[in-house]
């Protein structure tokens, strides 16, 4: 980056407030919400793949794990940007001159690799006009939380979390960006059956990593050999991935992510919010737990 630029956006990011709008109840960053329009009326190509999810759910996996089979398992490829500017982030707006994620898309030619953590309600309507696959990726609630408070206190782009406690009932209330976990899971959970959708836990990714590659190349419409799997497989383990600048987010300064802090790629795992969870907040979760997802058909296991 531009000596120039750079210290332009230090500037701005020092006097950067994290502001929350928000769009039909959605909570979202002030500046996504200011240029809402443009974002709607976003046109997407029949060839573009969407990969959503709600915050700190395991999407920077699944985008490398897409992009890995486009690319038919070649590394090399795979490394040509780091992941933010490799797949646009729809609704990601940072201070200028840094183009918005609506700018890189529009500037790139399809078939794009796109990601948003956009509630399906907010989704630009041109992806089910042009009839584009989608891949959502959900995380179950507990480890969601705990990973999402861990990327607020380093994410200078986002508000201060303050303590683990406050940040328990904030994110319960859906008082977050991109709001209420539990809208956003059964929101895309209802279109499951949509014959362009594919709905995966992350859960089920860390199980059986494998398998869920292999679902992922078929809804793709990809046959891939076994050697080419297997590539794909390892350049996009845990380990791998937080080797890699290109996908560790390594490149963003550290004014901006704060890795010293909490590391992006931090521990992926399933089960971490047992580390976190006194006995009376897992009390008060199962409570509201039941009570929101009574009734929906979809489960998650905080455990494997």
């Amino acid at each position: 980056m531009d000596p120039q630029v750079i210290q332009k956006v230090v500037h701005e990011m020092a006097n950067f407030t994290p502001k929350m709008s928000d769009i039909e109840g959605v909570p979202l960053i002030k500046g996504t919400c200011d240029t809402w329009d443009d974002i709607w009326r976003f046109q997407a190509h029949p060839e573009d793949v969407l990969v959503a999810a709600y915050p700190k759910a395991g999407i920077t996996w699944m985008q490398e794990v897409v992009d890995m089979i486009c690319q038919e398992g070649d590394g090399e490829k795979c490394r040509r940007a780091p992941t933010y500017d490799k797949h646009p982030f729809l609704e990601a707006v940072a201070p200028k001159p840094i183009p918005s994620g609506l700018q890189l898309a529009e500037n790139m030619e399809p078939p794009r690799i796109l990601k948003t953590h956009l509630p399906v309600q907010l989704l630009p309507p041109s992806f089910w006009e042009q009839d584009c696959k989608v891949i959502y990726v959900a995380r179950n609630a507990k480890d969601s939380m705990v990973s999402y408070y861990h990327f607020q206190r380093m994410n200078k782009g986002l508000p201060e979390p303050g303590d683990w406690a406050d940040y328990f009932s904030t994110f319960l209330s859906g008082d977050v960006f991109w709001g209420s976990w539990f809208d956003h899971v059964i929101g895309w959970w209802e279109m499951k059956n949509h014959r362009q959708v594919l709905y995966i836990f992350y859960e089920d990714m860390m199980e059986n990593t494998r398998r869920e590659i292999e679902k992922v190349m078929r809804f793709l419409g990809k046959q891939l050999p076994e050697e080419i799997l297997e590539k794909v497989y390892k350049e996009t383990t845990f380990q791998a991935m937080r080797d890699n600048p290109m996908a560790n987010y390594s490149t963003i300064p550290s004014f901006v992510m704060d890795q010293s802090i909490s590391p992006f790629m931090r521990k992926g795992m399933v089960g971490d919010w047992r580390n976190h969870f006194t006995v009376a907040q897992d009390e008060v979760f199962e409570e509201e737990y039941g009570r929101r997802m009574e009734g929906t058909g979809l489960t998650f296991r905080t455990h494997l």
